[in-house]
């Protein structure tokens, strides 16, 4: 597909608001990732920088401003795949680290492995010369901090079995807050890229792993299918293995818009009011995207001429 149009495609969140707010900085974001992708770099490369200019953005739910889990942490996820290929990276439970998403090109590109956890991907990250970092915003520590009140006006401090399903309602109504970013993207020799970044939803368990560093579930390139990135409730992304599934659609020859909205009609049918968002490209780069929720800001930007969409989809 050598010199056919290049493209880039981000999603911020299966519930940010769809408003000029989210968009136009998801927009700022995906700049990142097109500006290389229109001087000639490679899908990985933009994938990887879109992500991270998210991560870096602290109105989003990744790297910088990563909602807090019960123990008052910043534990974040990120994940990578190339679909030249199928090199991929990740990593879950990473505290103290600016961006996600490079810690995980970087499980890839100098390590054996493809997904590092907790404190041993903390260790990995210093043995790259990754510096030491807070993530954790004011804004955030204040959500924090009423949501521990919240539960504790149950009577009981959170840990105790015969509180949690007290516990367990406000995480069930916390579980619908997750605002992953991700994105696909295309460049000009027909090769695809996926990444996906975190910080879980609020009050996760210490130790909590959604599907967003999960290959195939929130992440997934193959340059003979297609890229896909998701967002929403994780541990329901994980059980249908959601990034592959839509891969293995557009693989079989749906077309992307096709093979996401059928994606997401599967969903709606396990799940019903489960939120879901994600956004594909196949493999000759025609983008698609999903959702079952109102909100969801998801931007496009295509080459050369750096032709902008914005918040086309619509709810499933």
């Amino acid at each position: 597909m050598a010199g056919k149009t290049f493209r880039i495609l981000m999603h911020g969140g299966a519930i940010n608001p769809a408003d000029p707010l989210f968009t136009e900085r998801l927009l700022a974001a995906a700049n990142h990732g097109f500006r290389l992708l229109r001087d000639g770099g490679t899908a990985l490369d933009a994938v990887a920088a879109a992500v991270a200019a998210a991560e870096d953005d602290p109105i989003f739910n990744a790297g910088t401003g990563a909602h807090l889990n019960l123990a008052g942490q910043a534990e974040m996820d990120a994940s990578i795949m190339n679909g030249a290929d199928l090199g991929a990276g990740a990593v879950g439970c990473i505290t103290r680290v600016r961006n996600p998403v490079l810690v995980a090109r970087r499980v890839m590109e100098e390590s054996d492995h493809v997904l590092l956890v907790g404190p041993a991907s903390v260790r990995f990250a210093r043995l790259m010369e990754v510096p030491d970092y807070d993530p954790v915003t004011e804004q955030r520590q204040r959500e924090y901090d009423e949501a521990v009140r919240q539960v504790r006006r149950g009577e009981r401090v959170p840990g105790r079995s015969e509180h949690w399903p007290k516990l367990r309602r406000w995480l069930e109504h916390a579980a619908n807050m997750a605002d992953t970013v991700g994105a696909v993207a295309v460049d000009g020799a027909g090769n695809v890229a996926a990444a996906t970044s975190s910080g879980g939803f609020p009050l996760k368990m210490p130790g909590r792993i959604g599907d967003t560093p999960v290959i195939g579930a929130g992440t997934y390139a193959d340059n003979d299918k297609g890229a896909v990135s998701v967002t929403g409730q994780g541990e329901a992304v994980l059980k249908l293995v959601l990034a592959k599934a839509v891969c293995d659609l557009m693989g079989a020859g749906a077309a992307p818009e096709a093979a996401a909205q059928a994606a997401v009609a599967e969903w709606n049918r396990r799940f019903r009011s489960v939120p879901v968002a994600l956004v594909a490209l196949d493999r000759e780069g025609r983008p698609g995207a999903a959702r079952n929720v109102d909100l969801t800001p998801h931007v496009e930007i295509s080459g050369p001429d750096g032709a902008v969409r914005r918040n086309w989809c619509i709810p499933n």
